[in-house]
C-alpha cells in the first residue's frame, strides 16, 4: 500500500481504538446518513470479516452509530452514540454475516423511515480511509478523499448537462465524474468529485432540477 502522508499511517483524529474498525466505520456511517438526508429510524447493519469477528471489541458497532447520528470521528459523544441512539429513538438490529466480502472490514447498511429505504455497501481499508462500493442497487468506487457530490436521478436526456451546468454556473470544477444505469429510462446515479466544498444553496438548486430523485454532498 502507499502512503502520501504519516496521516496515512496512523489514522486521523479519532475516538479510538483502532482506525480500520471505528474511524473508518465512523466515516462510512456518515456517508449513509448523509445519502439517507436525515436521521433513519430502523438501521440493519451486517457485518462481514473482521467486522463481524471483532465489532463489539473493537468498538465498531459504536463508531457505526456514532456516524449515523452525525458525529465526527473525533466527537466526545461517541462513547455514548449506543444510549443516544436509543433515545433519539433509532432501532438498530446487527447482524453477523457469515459469507466472505471483497474485503475484510465491510459492511452493509440498509436504513429505512417508513417506505423510504437506503442501502449503503462500504469497507474500512485503513488509518480511516473508506471505500463505498455500493449505493442501492448501483456498484461504485467512492473513496471520499475529494468532495463530491451523489446525484440520484430519472434516466433522462439531459439530465448530466443540466448538473453539469449548474457546477460550471458556480464555477466548481469537476475533477471526476462516473455514471450508471440499471435499465434505460429508470433510475440513474451520477458520482461527481470536484476540487471545492459544495454549498447547501448549490446543492438546493440541483434539488429543483426536474426528475431528481435525491442529493447528497461528502466532505470527509
Amino acid at each position: 500500500m502507499k502512503f502520501n502522508s504519516v496521516f496515512d499511517i496512523i489514522g486521523p483524529v479519532m475516538i479510538g481504538p483502532s482506525s480500520s474498525h471505528t474511524a473508518g466505520a465512523c466515516r462510512i456511517g456518515a456517508v449513509a446518513r448523509s445519502v439517507f438526508n436525515e436521521m433513519p429510524m430502523q438501521v440493519d447493519i451486517h457485518l462481514y470479516g473482521s467486522f463481524a469477528k471483532t465489532y463489539k471489541g473493537h468498538g465498531t458497532d459504536v463508531a457505526l452509530i456514532g456516524g449515523l447520528l452525525g458525529f465526527e470521528t473525533d466527537d466526545e459523544r461517541m462513547p455514548d452514540a449506543m444510549k443516544l441512539a436509543e433515545e433519539w429513538g433509532m432501532h438498530i438490529n446487527f447482524i453477523e454475516e457469515v459469507e466472505e466480502a471483497s474485503h475484510p472490514n465491510t459492511v452493509k447498511l440498509v436504513l429505512k423511515n417508513g417506505m423510504q429505504q437506503t442501502t449503503l455497501v462500504g469497507a474500512s481499508i485503513g488509518g480511516g480511509k473508506i471505500e463505498i462500493v455500493r449505493l442501492n442497487e448501483f456498484e461504485l468506487e467512492f473513496t471520499g478523499m475529494s468532495p463530491a457530490v451523489l446525484v440520484l436521478h430519472k434516466d433522462r436526456f439531459g439530465a448530466i448537462a443540466a448538473v453539469s451546468g449548474i457546477f460550471a454556473k458556480h464555477e466548481i470544477n469537476i475533477g471526476q465524474m462516473k455514471v450508471s444505469r440499471k435499465v434505460k429510462g429508470d433510475e440513474a446515479l451520477m458520482v461527481l468529485e470536484v476540487d471545492q466544498r459544495v454549498e447547501q444553496s448549490v446543492l438546493d438548486e440541483i434539488k429543483q432540477l426536474p426528475d431528481i430523485y435525491q442529493v447528497a454532498s461528502f466532505v470527509l
